[in-house]
């Protein structure tokens, strides 16, 4: 790779740079929900494992064994009622019945009720209690409540920030094979929260979640060799990663795949793939694609030249706060009286 093109990507790189701690940390609620959101019904999948059809007849057959007192149908019944399998849904009957699990010591019920009045899903959402359970199925050594629980140290919820707890907990989750947790492990060493910045550890621990298919540690691990972070720089290498994340429907690494394409790094330039790669993340409202996908259509670069549909994606993006996409369109809107289009087109040229 030229040293003209690492230039080129190197605005980009930049910017990524910062949303990386975003991701990490989770400092929005999105990134919240999308960490542990889909755990319960991952949980269910497994149990059931394709084996237990859960039809009315079985459900009744649960509702026996846990008004027995069975602390496994207790929970497996609370499934049900979660997630509607063989009886009408009810997330208030679903925590009813992990709590009676819960209250007998029945991990996998400790870490559900937490889940739900984390999310606040037939409870009212309550973080103090959902640390109060998570942590009793985490210290019964639960992977799950263990990364969950790192997770609301890391970002205070239920309990005082604390990074130092957080690196803890997700170490014993990472070290059981937990992906979620050693895509965060990776970051905490990447950034130096609760650990010492070390690289190296960072592509460890990013590596070991993307070969279990963790689109967010994938992206991670491909910007790391895209910048070089504890491994030598690799455009290829980076687009691979890129690639696995944006088929996953990762935003931020379909807008640095359309960013390869469009300048030529690690694969072979492309400006119609590039387009492709842009609106796909464009349209998830990465307010950085929404740019770059404004540029190609002012430019003419894989699509036709567009000025309307120019102007609709700039928009957007600076509707979101981007700065470039700001400032160009006050540019655009009071451009100088001498040269207005070159005024234009050297805001929207990469910096050579």
């Amino acid at each position: 790779m030229g040293l003209s093109k690492q230039l080129l990507l190197a605005p980009i790189i930049t910017i990524l740079v910062g949303f990386c701690v975003v991701v990490a940390y989770g400092e929005t609620n999105d990134a919240a929900n999308t960490t542990n959101a889909p755990d319960i019904k991952a949980l269910m999948e497994g149990i059931s494992n394709g084996k237990d059809a859960f039809t009315t007849t079985n459900v009744l057959m649960l509702l026996e064994r846990a008004n027995s007192g069975d602390a496994e149908a207790q929970f497996r019944l609370g499934l049900c009622y979660l997630l509607g399998k063989g009886v009408a849904q009810d997330s208030a009957e679903a925590v009813k019945w992990h709590r009676k699990a819960a209250d007998q010591e029945y991990t996998k019920a400790q870490y559900c009720l937490g889940s739900s009045y984390y999310f606040g899903i037939g409870v009212p959402q309550d973080y103090k209690e959902a640390v109060i359970w998570y942590r009793k199925a985490a210290e019964r050594g639960d992977a799950d409540a263990q990364c969950s629980l790192g997770f609301c140290y890391c970002h205070g919820n239920g309990v005082a920030q604390d990074y130092t707890n957080a690196v803890y907990w997700c170490r014993k989750a990472a070290e059981q094979g937990n992906a979620k947790s050693q895509r965060l492990l990776g970051s905490f060493y990447d950034y130096g929260k609760g650990v010492s910045q070390d690289y190296t550890n960072a592509i460890y621990w990013y590596r070991k979640s993307a070969e279990q298919g963790c689109a967010n540690a994938q992206f991670n691990l491909g910007l790391c060799y895209c910048n070089g972070k504890g491994v030598s720089q690799d455009y290829t290498n980076a687009v691979m990663w890129y690639r696995k994340a944006a088929e996953q429907g990762d935003a931020k690494a379909q807008r640095n795949l359309g960013s390869a394409y469009h300048y030529g790094a690690g694969v072979s330039k492309d400006q119609v793939e590039a387009v492709q790669w842009y609106r796909k993340s464009a349209e998830q409202g990465d307010a950085e694609a929404r740019f770059n996908l404004g540029t190609c259509y002012y430019n003419g670069n894989g699509v036709q030249k567009d000025f309307t549909n120019a102007v609709n994606w700039f928009r957007k993006s600076a509707q979101q706060g981007y700065a470039p996409a700001q400032d160009l369109l006050k540019k655009m809107s009071s451009p100088p009286s001498n040269s207005p289009t070159n005024a234009i087109t050297d805001v929207l040229q990469p910096p050579r």
